[in-house]
């Protein structure tokens, strides 16, 4: 039996009157590599920031490696239940911040890329280094942490050189063609040392042979790694290419999940995307 490392229960995230995810609950598999798909504007970057913390749900829950980081059962909600527990006693009983989330072992990049543009290739790994920093703030302010600061700068260097951009250190990050960017910023993600990867369309923009060039860089930092991966993409060669199982979403509702080949021809999810049914006239 596989082991679950993320645990999303009945999450529903609305801002004022409209809901933009209802209901969803998924997980993902030690060791897998899970896409969520669906059309624009179908709530799956919302979904995301609930995973990561910057959201705090209307509603549900979310679990890593066991362990509850998020929670938001409103108070007289008798109706929710999780593993016998009666959450009707809860409120905001858990609500992890984004670095703690990150701490804990979730990386994730972003549908626009967000690096330091006018810091160093180097620099933008550094600063994702400094996460795992065994270092307190006195320490690092009178810098008597010296080893601790080397060993940063060494694994920054080293995973560099691993993704084959050890001789752009010195180059400024906004200087680099869009496609190395996302590689770099996929990198910055790997130093703060994840179990679990989140990449939000980390193929957008790209032309295809840049996109088959990414999806055997997922492959082998999932390998190299060992990680677990779950991504939203529209690319759906490099979806069906790489993914263990699919879940889809449309108007911020789970409309199906499965292995790729049944997601591939199943007619909600044709429908979803072309706008069309089957009983729709020639």
């Amino acid at each position: 039996m596989s082991e679950n490392i993320l645990h999303v229960e009945n999450i529903t995230m609305q801002f004022g009157g409209v809901v933009a995810v209802n209901n969803l609950s998924l997980d993902v598999n030690r060791g897998e590599i899970v896409a969520l798909i669906g059309p624009n504007g179908a709530g799956k970057t919302t979904a995301f920031n609930v995973i990561t913390g910057v959201y705090e749900p209307t509603n549900g829950r979310v679990d890593f490696c066991g362990e509850n980081m998020i929670q938001n059962y409103p108070k007289g909600n008798m109706a929710k239940s999780y593993k016998g527990e009666n959450l009707g006693l809860y409120k905001n009983s858990v609500s992890k911040t984004p670095d703690q989330i990150t701490k804990l072992g979730i990386a994730r990049t972003f549908q626009n890329i967000r690096l330091f543009s006018g810091l160093t290739v180097f620099e933008n790994v550094l600063i994702a280094k400094h996460m795992r920093a065994r270092q307190n703030i006195f320490s690092a302010t009178f810098r008597l942490n010296y080893k601790e600061e080397q060993r940063m700068r060494r694994e920054a260097m080293e995973l560099l050189e691993i993704q084959d951009m050890g001789h752009l250190k010195d180059d400024i990050a906004g200087s680099l063609p869009y496609g190395i960017q996302r590689r770099l910023e996929i990198a910055r993600a790997l130093a703060t040392e994840p179990q679990l990867l989140l990449l939000d369309e980390p193929a957008a923009g790209m032309n295809p042979q840049e996109t088959q060039e990414l999806t055997d860089f997922i492959l082998e930092i999932k390998n190299n790694y060992n990680l677990s991966v779950f991504m939203i993409e529209h690319h759906m060669d490099l979806v069906m290419q790489i993914s263990n199982r699919i879940y889809v979403l449309d108007f911020g509702s789970l409309i199906a999940q499965g292995l790729p080949e049944e997601i591939s021809n199943n007619p909600r999810v044709i429908e979803a995307y072309l706008g069309v049914s089957d009983d729709a006239e020639n």
